[in-house]
């Protein structure tokens, strides 16, 4: 694999030792903090192409580190893969909606979360910034100059928050987005909306879709993505 720097943050040292063994021979760099303030000190300084974050730190916590970093405009596009104790979805989900990419639960396993880390590493790296993208997966085609989607050469009739809603899914496969980040990309930042409405969105459009609808997967306590491809 590639020579990316990677920064570790956790107050375990077994754990960090655990990653930094595994990463390093991977072929990556490794940087580790056990303290919030330090890695923000390392982040800053540094600017690694990923970070690994645990969310129970002492002194500043994970989603502090996590909130500072994507408010600075040195850091905010890195990467942030959380790590979370088993249960702690109020933390996930708030560590997601302030721009986490994924998280990784505890305990785990190694080969899983680099696994995980490489997929982020590699969307971000093709992820484009073309607003007229077309975006083709599973023999779903979403036009977003037509406005079309297509499944199978089948054409759907969608609403416009459907479109919405599936577009913004398909064109990040295998990201979690909560239910408030989808709506915010669907509708705007003002409109109103309650859970039950997004999950309302989905199954409309899991029902269209047909087949298909098995693509959106819903992520218990946090909410949905879109598949990846195998």
């Amino acid at each position: 694999m590639g020579k990316e720097k990677i920064l570790v943050v956790d107050d375990e040292e077994d754990i960090l030792e655990l990653l930094k063994v595994n990463l390093v021979r991977e072929g990556y760099r490794v940087l580790t903090a056990d303290k919030g303030e330090r890695s923000l000190e390392i982040a800053t300084l540094e600017i690694p192409d990923l970070i690994i974050l645990d969310l129970m730190l002492p002194g500043i916590d994970g989603l502090e580190v996590t909130r500072y970093l994507k408010s600075k405009d040195k850091t905010k596009l890195i990467p942030i893969i959380m790590l979370s104790a088993k249960g702690d979805e109020t933390d996930i989900v708030s560590g997601l909606e302030l721009g986490a990419d994924d998280y990784v639960t505890k305990p785990f396993s190694p080969k899983v979360l680099i696994a995980r880390m490489r997929a982020v590493l590699r969307r971000k790296s093709d992820e484009t910034t073309n607003a007229n993208a077309t975006v083709r997966l599973h023999g779903v085609v979403i036009d977003t100059q037509r406005r079309e989607v297509w499944i199978d050469g089948k054409f759907v009739d969608l609403t416009f928050t459907e479109f919405q809603v599936l577009y913004f899914l398909a064109k990040r496969p295998g990201w979690v987005f909560t239910r408030s980040q989808i709506v915010d990309a669907a509708k705007g930042d003002n409109y109103a909306v309650t859970d039950r409405s997004v999950d309302v969105q989905i199954v409309g459009l899991r029902k269209k879709m047909g087949e298909a609808g098995k693509y959106i997967q819903t992520v218990r306590g946090v909410g949905y993505r879109f598949k990846e491809r195998s």
